[in-house]
C-alpha cells in the first residue's frame, strides 16, 4: 500500500493525514493491481464555501483512475472521492 499525500498551499495536520491514509487505504482492498494512490489536497477560490478540494489518482497498470471532489471540509471531499473510486472499481470488475 503506497499512498502519497500532498497538501498544496497549506500545512495538513497529522489527524487529516491519518484520516486520508485510512480512507484511501481501503481502496487497496478492492484490487491487488493498484500500484500507488496519489492524493492532492488544496483550497480553491476563497469566496466559495465548498472550496476544500481533494484529487485522488489511482495508478493501475493500463487504466489510471482520477477523481476530484469539492466540499466544505477536506474529510468530506476525501470520502466523496473514495466512494466514487469504489464505484468505478466495482464497475470495472463486472
Amino acid at each position: 500500500m503506497n499512498i502519497r499525500i500532498q497538501s498544496i498551499d497549506f500545512k495538513a495536520d497529522k489527524d487529516l493525514l491519518a484520516f486520508v491514509e485510512e480512507k484511501v487505504g481501503k481502496l487497496f482492498n478492492h484490487s491487488n493491481e493498484i500500484i500507488r494512490a496519489d492524493v492532492a489536497l488544496f483550497i480553491e477560490s476563497k469566496g466559495n464555501l465548498e472550496n476544500k478540494s481533494c484529487r485522488v489518482q489511482l495508478l493501475i497498470p493500463g487504466n489510471d483512475h482520477i477523481v476530484e471532489k469539492n466540499s466544505t471540509s477536506f474529510e468530506a471531499s476525501v470520502l466523496e472521492c473514495v466512494d466514487t473510486l469504489q464505484k468505478i472499481m466495482r464497475r470495472a470488475k463486472a
